[in-house]
């Protein structure tokens, strides 16, 4: 009888197996993997909760190896685990990076200013013509930004990074354009 009951057993396994071999050789997104991990993060930290508020199981001797043991495993598995989610942050940070990095102007202003959108191109194209390499004396970049503007805001070299500068010192002057000899484009 335990040979015939093995028997399918085994078949069914097989039949198993490639569809496990399937979801693994996928390759999941980072912010999916981040999100599996920051879950495991979560079970291990309430098992650990547990047996700080079930500490009897710890010494009981009916159930003080195996409630050890799988504190231990816990505690192994929590440590692991949240060192990926700090490897897989960093990975995320470095993909975002390159990606606002890679921005062309007007995605990277409408990034930055959002409904304030279409008046900040306006002023940048007055600008610079939206060329982050723009110069005219000691204005630079997408918004032409003095250097002591730049001192105060920042700049890059990345449309991005412009623009982020620029948003800084909007915001800063009230949200209006006075800054900019270009102001009267954002009308």
């Amino acid at each position: 009888m335990l040979a015939t009951q093995a028997a399918p057993g085994a078949n069914a396994e097989e039949r198993v197996a490639p569809e496990r071999n399937a979801k693994r050789s996928a390759p999941a997104s980072l912010e999916a993997r981040l999100a599996e991990k920051l879950g495991a993060v979560r079970r291990h930290r309430r098992t650990i909760h547990f047996f700080e508020k079930h500490p009897a199981l710890l010494h009981r001797a009916e159930t003080r190896a195996r409630a050890r043991a799988v504190l231990r495993k816990a505690e192994r598995r929590l440590t692991a685990a949240e060192t990926a989610v700090a490897r897989l942050r960093r990975a995320i940070a470095r993909k975002e990076t390159r990606r606002l990095a890679s921005l062309r102007p007007r995605a990277a202003i409408c990034d930055v200013f959002g409904s304030d959108c279409e008046e900040a191109i306006a002023v940048a194209w007055c600008e610079s013509r939206l060329t982050t390499t723009a110069r005219n004396g000691q204005y630079l970049g997408l918004f032409q930004m003095g250097s002591y503007a730049r001192s105060l805001f920042g700049h890059g070299s990345t449309a991005h990074a412009q623009a982020r500068a620029a948003h800084r010192y909007f915001v800063v002057s009230g949200r209006d354009w006075s800054p900019w000899s270009c102001r009267w484009a954002a009308s």
